[in-house]
């Protein structure tokens, strides 16, 4: 983009156009026209994605082709998009670089970066995605092999496994199992088929009421569930599976016909190594008003911050207007006043057909949104789900209305 290249200046500077940074910048674009060619979206990316579908799309519901939009479609008009990746933040001067070596200045900045995937660090996963019996709903290229090893099965031993890290959506790991354990019956091979998850975690779910939901759908599945076992190593040529029990940090072997892998995730490697990051990686903000803890003219949103919350799209639905508040209030010079309680939500997929509406705050408290209660298996919230959320998504969220 001409315009891209010949300004190195903006007034904000968002980096990363996922759903965090597009709703952002649409918001603000829509509260003050003052702001018109003054934001500038950073992102490498040619493609946008609606990743809460690639739940049914590896469960054979949805083409994996409806989830996915020209990112230049969803840039909202008023704001530049600079097509390039930020590599380095110098937060005392303003500045960021990006691949290109172009430095960007900015008044204000907003890091809306995202989550980073890390396949290498699993043994073997790399190499084996997508064949040997290993799929992963979590890639674009791979969701289709989730849904060739479920309807292809033929019994023996179905692994699903969540890490011991942070992940895009705490309960998409154990959706595809629900829905894997459905398809199965109706194929009937569950009778000779062993499902089991293998989770990291220490418990099923962090929120009691949901979790107790959740341990009924289980045990009605008749679902084996390990807990604090991290994968490390796919032995694809063994149809193995290695974990490691975070307790007593012994290995263990477990055979497979398929495994469903949700790799490691983390905060973006330019992130990490940046003066943005907490000691843990992620961009340090306030938990209430996402303003960076040290640097006041700069504020974090989604996936890639230290806020101790779920990773959800949900969440930065929640979180974008108090940025965009906060922004505006520091713009004008007035004192921040929105604040972000740590709602989150997780839409719960516990078959076809059922699903439990999870949604909580920053005090695992439930903060439900209809009149009735949203840890019982219903109908209704999968179609909310399936056809009005991804409606809400492209048409609602990211052209800021919602």
């Amino acid at each position: 983009m001409t315009e891209a290249t010949q300004r190195t200046r903006y007034k904000l500077v968002i980096v990363g156009g996922g759903s965090a940074g597009i709703s952002v910048a649409a918001r603000l674009l829509r509260q003050s026209r003052a702001l018109i060619g003054q934001i500038a979206i950073i992102d490498p990316a040619s493609k946008h994605y609606y990743q809460p579908l690639w739940t049914l799309a590896g469960a054979g519901v949805v083409s994996r082709e409806s989830t996915e939009r020209d990112e230049a479609s969803v840039i909202p008009k008023g704001a530049v998009w600079i097509q390039d990746a930020v590599t380095k933040f110098f937060p005392q001067n303003n500045t960021v670089m990006t691949t290109s070596g172009t430095a960007v200045h900015y008044d204000f900045l907003v890091v809306a970066a995202g989550i980073q995937i890390d396949w290498g660090k699993v043994k073997g996963l790399k190499e084996s995605i997508g064949k040997h019996g290993v799929c992963s709903n979590y890639s674009y290229d791979y969701v289709e092999s989730t849904w060739e090893q479920i309807r292809h099965f033929q019994g023996g031993n179905a692994l699903f496994t969540n890490p011991n890290t942070p992940v895009k959506c705490g309960g998409a790991p154990q959706k595809i199992m629900y829905l894997a354990d459905d398809s199965f019956r109706k194929t009937k091979v569950r009778s000779r088929s062993t499902v089991r998850f293998v989770s990291g975690a220490a418990a099923i779910f962090g929120v009691k009421k949901y979790a107790e939901a959740l341990q009924k759908v289980i045990e009605r599945k008749q679902i084996e569930t390990i807990f604090k076992h991290n994968l490390v190593e796919i032995v694809a040529d063994k149809k193995q599976a290695i974990f490691e029990n975070l307790d007593t940090k012994a290995q263990v072997a477990m055979p497979y016909e398929m495994i469903h892998v949700v790799p490691p995730m983390s905060a973006p490697d330019f992130i990490k190594h940046s003066p943005l990051a907490a000691a843990d990686g992620w961009v340090d903000v306030d938990p209430f008003t996402l303003q960076h803890a040290r640097f006041p003219n700069i504020f974090g949103i989604g996936d890639c911050t230290n806020l101790p919350t779920s990773k959800t799209g949900a969440a930065i639905r929640k979180q974008a207007p108090v940025v965009v508040q906060n922004v505006l209030s520091l713009l004008e010079g007035k004192p921040m006043t929105e604040r972000y309680d740590g709602y989150t939500s997780c839409p719960l997929v516990t078959g076809y057909g059922k699903l439990i509406l999870a949604e909580f705050d920053y005090e695992l408290n439930p903060r439900e949104t209809f009149p009735f209660d949203q840890s019982k298996e219903r109908l209704s919230m999968y179609w909310l789900k399936k056809e009005l959320l991804p409606r809400m998504y492209w048409h609602g969220m990211l052209p800021g209305k919602l």
